[in-house]
């Protein structure tokens, strides 16, 4: 029984002696790693976003370009596997886009000739949302929550499912001194997942990621037995039988004389493994063309919202206004938290670079308000002895439910 193969290949081998103690520092001893792709990956974006255009022109991956971004994965592969991805290694991850085959975290893609045109426009968003559910669980379980109306959004993140079951292998690894063999294969097998969604949406591949758990350190490979016997051990295969009867050589294939079938020929030297052409100073003129590219379009960016901002939100007086909200209180007043505006050793600063603030209240029930802006100390004194509540938060809950948060004064 054989397992369809995936052009992304992970490959991993569990260290047989790991320190019990090393992985607690390892978050430490990882911080240069941590810095470098940070940088790395910003490259990695921006070279997305040109290989995302040569596409849809013209059905090839750039070769340059995807060799480098195939780096920055396997990059972060080793330095995951090093670290709270996997922890099944002691040896320190290698600074090098290249494969390092010494190193006992591996990664690479198959190149593609071509890739779809039209694919390219749906498949990093739309088709791999699947796949971007089942990652979010396996890696962080991030999540998104609205509360309060305005800017009260924020993003959460839990522990996901790799990061758990990493965690346990650890407490068991620090207590008995080895890696439990078939948590490694699972965890190695949903790093695996993860890897080649990762491919997918950064458009190396048109093969749609599987839904299977290929556990273990290999990928499954042609012909690969996906059965194996109560033993744990592959079935035998019988050997092909070897014949000593010489076979007709075609005309070409070879000098006189050369080993047959049956005749073991001398050992052919292995060729060298093919430099990459990315180095350092390659690099690191990329990593820094495309830190200048990301913040030049963020202030692009930027600038637009705020020229769009200021000619479209604005009332009829020229200014922006926020939401409205339902004040209430108990006592006779309703104040807000003290704002601090520091000018104390600053310049005379026109009211043009400050601005203007305007408060509009509208009493229920038809009843006279008072509205002004002080300072604190003004404030506090003018409602010396008077009960009064102050608005600490002006948003609570969600829908119907907002609400604002108000500190009792007696």
């Amino acid at each position: 029984m054989t397992t369809p193969t995936t052009p992304v290949h992970v490959r991993a081998t569990l260290d047989p002696h790991l320190s019990r103690w090393l992985w607690l520092v390892k978050w430490l001893l990882a911080i240069p790693h941590y810095f470098v792709l940070a940088f790395l990956w910003a490259a990695f974006v921006v070279l997305s976003v040109i290989a995302f255009v040569a596409i849809l022109f013209t059905g090839r991956y750039p070769r340059s370009i995807f060799e480098f971004n195939v780096g920055v994965l396997r990059w972060s592969w080793r330095v995951s596997y090093y670290t709270y991805g996997a922890l099944g290694t002691d040896q320190y991850p290698p600074f090098t886009l290249a494969e390092v085959p010494e190193y006992p975290a591996k990664f690479s893609v198959d190149y593609p000739d071509h890739l779809s045109r039209g694919l390219v426009l749906v498949k990093w968003w739309l088709l791999a949302i699947p796949h971007y559910l089942i990652v979010g669980l396996l890696v962080s379980g991030t999540y998104f929550t609205a509360e309060g109306w305005n800017n009260n959004q924020e993003w959460r993140s839990g522990t996901g499912l790799i990061g758990i079951l990493v965690a346990i292998a650890a407490v068991v690894l620090l207590f008995t001194g080895s890696y439990p063999r078939s948590l490694f294969d699972l965890i190695i097998g949903l790093n695996r997942w993860v890897l080649r969604v990762a491919a997918y949406s950064a458009l190396m591949t048109d093969s749609y990621p599987p839904f299977r758990l290929d556990m273990g350190p290999d990928d499954p490979g042609p012909g690969s037995v996906a059965l194996r016997s109560s033993g744990g051990t592959p079935p035998s295969m019988p050997a092909p039988p070897i014949t000593d009867a010489p076979r007709p050589m075609d005309a070409g294939s070879g000098p006189v004389g050369a080993p047959t079938q049956g005749t073991p020929g001398p050992a052919q030297p292995m060729p060298p493994a093919p430099r990459s052409r990315w180095s350092g100073g390659r690099i690191t003129a990329l990593v820094l063309g495309s830190l200048l590219v990301l913040m030049g379009t963020g202030a692009g960016v930027a600038g637009i919202v705020g020229v769009v901002a200021d000619r479209t939100a604005r009332d009829s007086s020229g200014l922006l206004m926020s939401g409205s909200a339902t004040l209430t209180s108990s006592g006779y007043a309703v104040t807000s938290d003290t704002v601090q505006f520091d000018f104390a050793d600053a310049p005379i600063i026109p009211d043009r670079i400050i601005g203007k603030v305007r408060i509009t209240a509208t009493p229920v029930g038809g009843q006279p308000a008072f509205v002004g802006i002080g300072r604190s100390a003004d404030v506090d004194g003018y409602l010396s002895g008077v009960q009064h509540s102050v608005v600490t938060r002006f948003a609570t809950g969600v829908g119907p439910n907002t609400r604002p948060l108000y500190r009792q004064v007696a």
